[in-house]
């Protein structure tokens, strides 16, 4: 594999994994939201909230951090 390959798959393997583990949280995140409103439904709104809130985090950071390396 040359360099420019590399280059290239990289970003798109890096946002591969991020959708899949957000994929994974977005399925499991009802049934943490669901055991939260026993306690509190506030507490499930938060949690629910943040965990959206973070996928577009995690974009965001990943964006700023390429563009400071110019890819």
């Amino acid at each position: 594999m040359t360099a420019p390959e590399k280059k290239d798959r990289s970003p798109a393997i890096a946002a591969a994994i991020i959708i899949a583990v957000v994929g994974f949280g977005f399925f499991i995140l009802p049934t943490i939201m669901l055991s939260l409103g026993d306690i509190s439904p506030w507490l499930a709104a938060v949690v629910g909230a943040l965990f959206v809130l973070g996928f577009f985090l995690i974009f965001w950071l990943r964006a700023r951090h390429q563009r400071r390396r110019g890819l």
